[in-house]
C-alpha cells in the first residue's frame, strides 16, 4: 500500500456517548487520547449510559480547555454546565461497562444532578481515576493493555475515503461523526484501513487490532437526535461478516506521544 496518507482530523469524546470534540493535536496514551472517554454517565444501577438506548445525548456537546470541561445543549445554549478537569467527589462507585465492573468516583453531587435534569432520570457522572485498569479482552491486547471506558479499544481509525464511498449509496449523506473516530485520514482507496497492520502517525506506531463492529448507535444523527434506518441497513447489505457489521478499524498505541493533523502515515515503517 503506498504511504500516501494523512491524518485529516482527531477527535477527542470526553464524556462516553456525548458529542466529539475535533482537536488539532492529542496525546496518545495506552488506554486512549488523553481525556477520551475519562468520564461516563451511568444509572442509579452503576450501569453505563449511551445513544443506543437514549439518542438525545447526542444533544449534549463536550468542550476541553485547559483546566476545565465544559457540556453545553446544542439546541439550547444556555443550558451548560462547566467544572474543574481534576474535580472528583468522595463517593466510589461500582460500574458496569459491557462485561466489566470497575471503580470509579462521582465527579460532584452537582454535576450527576445536571445530567439527571437532562434525561428526567437519576444518574452519575463518574471518572475514572489512573488507579482503575480496566484491562482489553486479553484476544486483541499486545501487552496485557487497558482501556478507558470506550467500548472496548483504545482507538478507531477511519478513512475518509471509506466515508464517501458510503455515501455514494445513500440517499442523504451522513457525517463522520456518525461513526466516532478517532483518527481520520486521508488518501487511500476506500477502506483502505482494512488492510491495516501496523502504522506510524507523525512517530507514534499502532496497531490494528480487529475491525470496528456497528450497531444501533449509528443511526442517531448527531446535530438533532433523530434516529433512522441509515447507514447501518446500506452498510448492512456490503459490510457484513459473520452477521456483523463493519466499519473503521480498531487499534491500540505501541507507544506514546503526541499525534497532529497533517501528520504523515505510514504503513509500512516495520520494513524500514
Amino acid at each position: 500500500m503506498p504511504d500516501s496518507l494523512i491524518l485529516q482530523e482527531l477527535y477527542l469524546y470526553p464524556i462516553k456517548s456525548l458529542g466529539g470534540i475535533s482537536v488539532n493535536q492529542a496525546e496518545v496514551e495506552e488506554r486512549g487520547f488523553r481525556y477520551d472517554r475519562r468520564w461516563m454517565l451511568v444509572d442509579k444501577t452503576g450501569e453505563f449510559l449511551t445513544q443506543r438506548q437514549y439518542p438525545q445525548l447526542a444533544l449534549l456537546q463536550a468542550a476541553l480547555g485547559n483546566t476545565q470541561l465544559e457540556v453545553f445543549s446544542k439546541v439550547d445554549s444556555l443550558k451548560r454546565i462547566a467544572f474543574d478537569l481534576e474535580l472528583v467527589s468522595s463517593k466510589e462507585l461500582s460500574v458496569k461497562i459491557w462485561g466489566d465492573v470497575v471503580l470509579a468516583w462521582v465527579v460532584s453531587e452537582e454535576v450527576s444532578n445536571w445530567f439527571s435534569d437532562f434525561l428526567g432520570m437519576e444518574l452519575d457522572l463518574v471518572v475514572m481515576p489512573e488507579s482503575t485498569e480496566r484491562k482489553m479482552d486479553p484476544r486483541y491486547a499486545v501487552q496485557g493493555e487497558s482501556v478507558s471506558f470506550a467500548d472496548g479499544m483504545p482507538y478507531v481509525i477511519i478513512g475518509q475515503s471509506s466515508l464517501d464511498e458510503l455515501n455514494g449509496r445513500l440517499a442523504n449523506p451522513v457525517g463522520m461523526d456518525r461513526f466516532r473516530p478517532n483518527l481520520v485520514f486521508s488518501g487511500g482507496d476506500a477502506f483502505a484501513e482494512d488492510q491495516f497492520t501496523r502504522l506510524k502517525v507523525g512517530e507514534v506506531a499502532f496497531q490494528v487490532v480487529k475491525p470496528c463492529g456497528r450497531c444501533v448507535l449509528i443511526t442517531v444523527n448527531q446535530q438533532t437526535a433523530e434516529q433512522g434506518k441509515e447507514p447501518l441497513a446500506t452498510l448492512a447489505t456490503y459490510r457484513t461478516v459473520n452477521n456483523k457489521v463493519y466499519f473503521g478499524q480498531n487499534a491500540i498505541a505501541l507507544g506514546t506521544g503526541t499525534v497532529r493533523v497533517g501528520d504523515r502515515i505510514r504503513t509500512s515503517f516495520f520494513t524500514e
